[in-house]
């Protein structure tokens, strides 16, 4: 099962697609979408959705896990990120691809088994559970790989429960 993760920004806006192969995870694309920020907020949501969509077309994902917005310090973001989270929960939605939502919490604990985790302890894991040669790079596609990885487990214990 393909999954795809995305962690939303107009900025960065990273993305991870994991496949699910028995107990193996195995990383097939990842990267982040990136926005000037001299360009017209319009078009930073545009060029998100037409890469995103684009990339749910290439890859046909079998869900999309999205992180819940959080934010503990700087609200002023909040809205520019939950228009990004609209453009990818669109995108979904347009391509008929479920969605699993996370918070950031549940997307550390799955990872690390910490949910206080750092950054730092998530890209060591991502980069450990995907066995990449180098931690993904920027901060945004490991945190997109991190929920990635939390859907697959999430969508594979679903399955196996439906099993039953």
């Amino acid at each position: 099962m393909l999954v795809l993760g995305i962690d939303p920004g107009t900025a960065i806006c990273g993305y991870g697609f994991v496949e699910q192969i028995g107990s193996r995870l195995v990383p097939h694309a990842y990267g982040a979408i990136t926005t000037p920020s001299k360009m017209q907020p319009e078009r930073r949501l545009l060029k998100i959705y037409t890469e995103l969509e684009n990339l749910i077309q290439e890859h046909r994902p079998s869900a999309i896990g999205i992180e819940q917005l959080f934010f503990n310090r700087n609200v002023t973001t909040a809205i520019p990120v939950g228009q990004a989270r609209g453009i990818a929960l669109l995108a979904a939605a347009k391509n008929d691809i479920p969605i699993v939502e996370h918070t950031p919490l549940q997307v550390k604990q799955a990872v690390t088994g910490y949910g206080k985790a750092t950054k730092e302890q998530v890209i060591y894991m991502v980069t450990k559970l995907l066995h990449l040669p180098h931690p993904p790079y920027p901060d945004d596609t490991a945190d997109a790989l991190a929920v990635a990885i939390c859907t697959a487990y999430c969508v594979d214990s679903i399955a196996w429960r439906n099993r039953i």
